[in-house]
């Protein structure tokens, strides 16, 4: 297959600081060009399209049903759960499902973590999951 990964992926939102405060609480790299917005970890990104971008008919590379919330993305967390749970404390995220055991993308979909969910600004929802050593 020569597909090899994601790029990048992209959602409208509502409320630009409070989503960039977020993700930059939660460790993600921001990016602030004026009117584009994105954060960014490892060679992953989401940018991020403000509402007078969503909102112009000229601007048409772009779901065109999607609205603020529809994003729902699942992370891998490298770390212990409590340096999980310490990291969404400090940024303010409420922890709305988990720990629960999930499958994954790893191992052609085979390999199981535990996952927390939680919903940004924008009520995106959230999963951080910890993979188990193999």
């Amino acid at each position: 297959m020569a597909i090899k990964s994601f790029d990048h992926v992209a959602i409208p939102i509502q409320n630009i600081d409070a989503m960039l405060s977020f993700y930059r609480a939660l460790g993600f790299g921001v990016q602030d060009r004026g009117q584009a917005y994105s954060v960014f970890f490892g060679d992953n990104k989401i940018n991020f399209h403000t509402p007078d971008k969503w909102h112009s008919p000229q601007f048409t590379l772009r779901g065109p049903t999607a609205v603020p919330g529809c994003g729902d993305f699942c992370f891998v967390w490298d770390g212990s759960v409590e340096s999980l749970k310490a990291t969404l404390d400090q940024a303010g995220a409420k922890i709305i499902e988990g720990p629960i055991q999930r499958q994954g993308g790893r191992n052609n979909g085979r390999a199981s973590g535990t996952s927390f969910y939680f919903r940004d600004p924008d009520s995106n929802l959230l999963e951080f999951m910890i993979y188990q050593a193999d």
